[in-house]
């Protein structure tokens, strides 16, 4: 749908017709990226990237501008989350605008879909019709509300699936294989993925009773690992590793810890590590590349040693 279509439609301001530019400094920031995109996918007078691009060519932009948003929040820059979060942002629209295109749901659409998810999962602050309940209202206790959101998190899943049974069955489609774990996006970054999915099998109670348990179980992994190493069987270590990961994620998990952004941060703490590392070799005339195993673990020693009495 081009530019030129949606002109006499109601702008975020209500007004109707005209050039939604001709008073910049009166269009609402939102309206304007709309607009904005509107005229970059205009297949005439927009931008021939912008164009051409589809849902599967924009996906892989989404997931970094993501990410990027989350580099923000790690480094504590206010400024560059701003920035990030107006990139996130406009992923979004492109994708609605891209839905509009072909008919199928306009940016309002999806601000209207998850204005409804808030309010249907938020019971305790919010009435069915949007309005909030009062401050001391008795259902906001925080155990009954986690099991609220759960219970209805499954409602949507099985309203979601009866849907698309009722749209395959309209449509004549083969239903897919019952999946009682599905649902779990598989775009996500493996780590996240297995805590979602580990999550989702003990909603059924297929679950250790505590995270001393998980222990035990990655520990069994480690010794597998080493059995499959010591095989030399390639094959059986990458299944190996693969289950200790998934054993590590549903330790984070029992832990209350988010598997990501362990990582993330002892990633971060590897790397600050290794920079004073070369520092430490460098004080001392070597260098990276040129010192041998054993003047490097003693500069990482060091590096350890600065780290813990507050050094840099």
């Amino acid at each position: 749908m081009s530019e030129t279509r949606d002109a006499g439609r109601s702008g975020p301001n209500g007004a109707r017709g005209g050039d939604p530019a001709a008073d910049p400094a009166a269009e609402a920031p939102l309206g304007r990226l709309l607009r904005l995109m509107a005229r970059l996918r205009d297949p005439v007078a927009g931008c021939p990237w912008d164009v051409a691009q589809s849902f599967a060519t924009i996906v892989p932009y989404t997931i970094e501008e993501a990410y990027e948003v989350a580099d923000a929040v790690a480094r504590g820059d206010l400024l560059d989350l701003r920035d990030e979060l107006g990139d996130l942002l406009l992923q979004v629209v492109f994708h609605a605008r891209m839905a509009e295109e072909q008919g199928a749901f306009a940016f309002d659409d999806v601000a209207r879909a998850i204005g409804d998810k808030l309010v249907r999962r938020h019971p305790h602050v919010f009435t069915p019709d949007g309005a909030p309940l009062p401050a001391g209202s008795p259902l906001r206790d925080p155990a009954a509300v986690e099991a609220q959101w759960a219970a209805i998190k499954a409602q949507e899943r099985a309203a979601r699936q009866e849907e698309r049974r009722e749209e395959r069955r309209e449509a004549d489609i083969p239903g897919p294989v019952p999946d009682p774990l599905g649902g779990v996006a598989r775009a996500l970054p493996a780590l996240a993925r297995a805590e979602k999915i580990s999550r989702r099998a003990a909603a059924y109670g297929f679950d250790w009773d505590d995270a001393a348990q998980v222990v035990g179980k990655v520990r069994e992994e480690t010794d597998e690992v080493a059995e499959a190493l010591a095989a030399g069987d390639p094959e059986a270590l990458s299944e190996e590793i693969g289950d200790l990961l998934f054993s590590v994620a549903n330790l984070a998990r029992h832990a209350g810890i988010d598997p990501e952004t362990a990582l993330r941060d002892g990633t971060a703490k590897f790397e600050r590590r290794f920079a004073a590392m070369a520092r430490h070799l460098a004080a001392s005339g070597g260098a990276l590349g040129r010192s041998d195993l054993a003047a490097m673990e003693a500069a990482w020693q060091a590096a350890k040693r600065d780290e813990a009495a507050g050094g840099p």
